[in-house]
């Protein structure tokens, strides 16, 4: 969720480009999410922050979003030479909350100038995954400084990976619809 708004652009990027995936195998399908999705779940009664809104929760279920769409692509692909994975880049120095203001901006930029990474750094899991010959053919991973780690338990429920998919289906089927 980005803004109060379930963010759908993996979705439906992945979605329009899906048929140009297929055709140029091997290709790799690679989402940046992050560790920060772990401690929240999907409210699908609030999935558009409309009835009770918290910007760091939105940020932190929209990254469980990512996953579960991650691992819910895996399922529904073939597994023939188009894989899908997520990644955590670790806490990387950009000007991610730099908008925040008070204490929550300035805790923000003091934690990032004492324990953050470089983006250079941060970069390396997402090329890792879109090139090493190590994971061809590894596909519904969620990785952490290139290996694989496990995310929250949340992430792994079968039930709302299948719900969330149906939602966003059905939220992007009029745009689908009108750019076909």
């Amino acid at each position: 969720m980005v803004n109060g708004k379930l963010g759908l652009s993996y979705f439906l990027l992945t979605r329009e480009l899906l048929e140009l995936l297929e055709s140029s195998k091997p290709a790799r399908i690679i989402n940046v999410s992050s560790d920060a999705h772990f401690g929240v779940g999907i409210e699908f009664e609030n999935l558009n922050g409309e009835k009770k809104f918290n910007g760091w929760k939105a940020y932190k279920k929209s990254k469980l979003a990512n996953i579960m769409f991650t691992y819910e692509l895996t399922k529904r692909l073939p597994n023939d030479g188009l894989t899908v994975n997520c990644l955590h880049p670790g806490f990387v120095a950009t000007k991610f909350g730099h908008n925040n203001v008070g204490i929550v901006g300035l805790s923000i930029r003091v934690s990032q100038k004492l324990s953050a990474i470089s983006t250079k750094e941060g970069a390396k899991t997402s090329i890792f995954l879109a090139s090493s010959e190590y994971v061809e053919g590894v596909t519904g991973e969620y990785f952490y400084k290139c290996k694989p780690k496990n995310s929250s338990s949340e992430s792994y429920d079968d039930g709302s990976m299948t719900k969330l998919w149906n939602v966003s289906e059905e939220i992007t089927k009029s745009y689908q619809d009108a750019n076909q």
